[in-house]
């Protein structure tokens, strides 16, 4: 399939797992060739999560927040005139409402979700699926029929993966070893299963890292930072400084530590890229993923507790399992793979990318319905050279080819260093004018 270079805008949800994972995919894309911008749905979530702290009923706060959200999702538009994208990239709980994707459609703006949870916990994805071009998911059958009884003929397995230029091995300095170190860790959220076996944990060398940790009296003495949330940066660390990285996959059942489950989880993935030991359960695409001599795996938990005791005492062991996965993860699992079969998929589906802008662009004028000026209305005589730069300035503004001279002119207030004689003429001729009219 051919790359050619896009424009993609990455929709981030305002909170979540998939939030870390669609930076890893804007970075991937960038590191393709491609100009990409996110839309940063977080800066929303102190906002929207403030709506419920005003002391009003159940039905006044869901009318705000449906409100709320329809101010982001005209937001999110608002970005996509500005970068004319061919492609949306929305991850999972993005707010990109029923409306705005019925839009895209009809400007031929292709758009795809990679839907990175559990089908049969989240089930918003019956009501959204079909409206995408494409539906990118972590799970298999059923999922993937009932994604097609839904009206999603385009949904196709694309697993999780890691980031290597981040998700690497460092070298820890004896502070940040003692700070982050422990012979046993574990960095997630509090779910049911976890609590329940991590008890018997307790009196161990064992740390405890994030969230969801709240009234957990035995554990207690292991939670770190009393249970704030770990950055992705920090996460690097914890996995480096471990002896054993335990990875039990989250369960809201209580009565067995195990879930069974199908996906496999992107600590997985990044803890191999890291290069630090994890023990980790069993899960069903796992073997297609991973040979059994990459990770330390486990199906009950008596296995689990013995396999802490067998790998403390095992270190080349821990070292040469860890090694091989890897090794698997550059060759085969990393985010640039994954967003190369994102694109050759769609491009399969739908034919080649091309490079025109929004349908509704040029008929409908801007968000608001008027025409801006547009950098087709700079002045005739302007030199040639100039003119013939602006392609190549948009590109590296993350403009699209029918931008508002008013979104360039923005963009270059923001630059920092020095101007280039283009931009240089833009603003002088912005100034001229503001001089002129008055």
């Amino acid at each position: 399939m051919s790359q050619t270079p896009l424009r993609i805008l990455v929709v981030l949800p305002m909170y979540g797992g998939s939030l870390p994972v669609g930076r890893y995919c804007a970075r991937a894309l960038a590191d393709l060739g491609h100009t990409v911008q996110c839309f940063e749905a977080p800066l929303f979530h102190s906002a929207f999560t403030g709506l419920r702290e005003l002391a009003l009923g159940s039905t006044q706060v869901a009318q705000l927040e449906h409100s709320f959200l329809q101010v982001i999702a005209q937001a999110v538009w608002a970005k996509i005139q500005s970068l004319e994208p061919q492609l949306v990239l929305a991850m999972a709980q993005a707010p990109l409402s029923r409306s705005l994707l019925q839009r895209l459609r009809r400007s031929h703006v292709r758009t795809a979700m990679w839907f990175v949870e559990d089908w049969q916990v989240f089930n918003y994805w019956r009501d959204y699926a079909p409206l995408y071009d494409t539906f990118a998911v972590i799970q298999k059958e059923p999922f993937l029929s009932a994604l097609r009884d839904a009206g999603q003929p385009h949904a196709f397995y694309l697993p999780l993966a890691a980031l290597p230029e981040f998700h690497r091995p460092l070298d820890l300095s004896p502070s940040e070893r003692k700070e982050y170190g422990s012979e046993i860790a574990f960095l997630g959220a509090g779910y049911p299963n976890r609590r329940q076996a991590f008890r018997r944990l307790v009196g161990r060398n064992f740390k405890i890292w994030g969230s969801d940790w709240e009234g957990e009296s035995l554990l207690s003495a292991h939670i770190q930072r009393q249970g704030t949330r770990i950055s992705e940066e920090e996460s690097v660390k914890i996995y480096n400084a471990a002896s054993i990285n335990l990875n039990l996959h989250s369960s809201i059942r209580g009565d067995t530590i195990l879930s069974h489950g199908d996906f496999v989880n992107p600590r997985t993935f990044e803890l191999a890229a890291v290069g630090a030991f994890q023990l980790v359960d069993k899960r069903d695409l796992m073997p297609e993923l991973f040979a059994s001599d990459e990770l330390a795996t486990f199906e009950t938990s008596e296995e689990f507790f013995a396999a802490i005791d067998y790998y403390l005492a095992h270190s080349e062991e821990r070292t040469a399992i860890a090694a091989k996965a890897r090794e698997r993860v550059l060759r085969e699992h990393t985010y640039v793979k994954r967003m190369t079969s994102l694109l050759d998929h769609m491009e399969a589906c739908f034919g080649p990318w091309t490079q025109n802008g929004l349908a509704e662009q040029e008929s409908s004028g801007s968000a608001g319905g008027q025409q801006t000026d547009s950098l087709g209305a700079l002045p005739k005589n302007l030199p040639p050279v100039l003119r013939d730069a602006l392609p190549e300035l948009l590109q590296k503004l993350g403009l699209g080819p029918h931008a508002s001279l008013e979104d360039v002119l923005c963009r270059l207030r923001g630059q920092k260093g020095i101007l280039s004689e283009l931009e240089t003429s833009l603003l002088f001729l912005d100034a001229w004018s503001k001089q002129y009219k008055k």
